[in-house]
């Protein structure tokens, strides 16, 4: 197996809506996203999957050596090794690599976060990273197409954490910040036991707004000379937005069960995307 089927293998196995983007990009550009998405699959699944957290710094400890040797051309692992042909012309840079190492050791460091302000640190380093790479990727010619990416990342680990909120609850994280909590009288025990009530459901409203401001933001920071490039961030944007709306319809039934698109609808959001270029989402979401 080449390192390029490596990657393939790896995010065709995760059943993520990112998958789905990836299917429209040139053959070079899809080989990148396709190696970018298996690394933070497998340092995710260093957490994720090991027990003891020990053991588990340590093998993110080995996933850092691995990024420092790609940059010196001597690439071990089949991701790094897919990733190291495209360093240059995706201007990948070993900084936000080492920075996504850096949120999977905050969620080995803590299970919850006291304010938005410690939330949104880490949302950076779980997403908003993931997206400035992911633009790089892409290709952008304008600073401004980083911002967008860095709000778009913020706006979709926000509604992976909305649609998450019971299934990470069972894995002992709660990432709903203490604050926003104690604002609407919303206990970590009545999350823990799949309590549902009107103050919960307050509570998770104001979460969707708050990704629905960053989703504005987004749109609002895309240049257009960079849209059409920025199109596979943009199918993400559509399927992400619809199922913070499906969440929402559902009235925020995600202590006992996770909401989810069927794949065919996220392909045909996709789709849309890439044939239309993405100019009246960027409209709708920016409203």
């Amino acid at each position: 197996m080449s390192p390029d089927e490596y990657c393939q293998d790896k995010a065709a196995q995760s059943g993520s809506s990112f998958y789905y983007s990836f299917l429209f990009l040139p053959p070079e550009r899809r080989k990148a996203i396709t190696a970018l998405y298996a690394f933070c699959r497998e340092v995710d699944d260093v957490v994720d999957e090991c027990t003891d957290p020990s053991v588990a710094r340590i093998k993110l400890a080995w996933w850092r050596t691995q990024i420092e040797k790609m940059f010196e051309g001597k690439s071990e692992h089949p991701v790094t090794q897919a990733l190291a042909p495209h360093i240059e012309s995706c201007r990948l840079d070993a900084r936000r690599l080492q920075a996504i190492i850096d949120g999977m050791e905050m969620d080995l460091d803590q299970t919850r976060y006291l304010d938005w302000a410690g939330l949104r640190k880490y949302c950076w380093h779980a997403a908003g990273v993931v997206g400035e790479l992911s633009a790089g990727i892409f290709g952008y010619t304008q600073d401004a197409t980083l911002l967008y990416a860095e709000k778009l990342g913020l706006a979709f680990q926000l509604t992976n954490i909305i649609r998450d909120v019971g299934d990470d609850a069972r894995r002992g994280r709660i990432y709903l910040p203490v604050d926003d909590m104690q604002k609407y009288d919303v206990k970590a025990s009545e999350i823990l036991n799949s309590q549902y009530s009107e103050r919960f459901v307050e509570l998770m409203r104001f979460q969707t707004e708050r990704a629905r401001q960053y989703y504005r933001e987004a749109m609002r920071a895309l240049p257009e000379i960079d849209r059409r490039a920025q199109r596979p961030g943009l199918m993400m944007a559509a399927i992400y937005h619809a199922l913070l709306n499906e969440i929402e319809r559902d009235n925020w039934q995600v202590l006992d069960q996770r909401i989810s698109l069927t794949p065919i609808r996220k392909f045909w959001l996709a789709w849309k995307i890439w044939v239309g270029g993405g100019r009246s989402l960027v409209k709708r979401l920016s409203q």
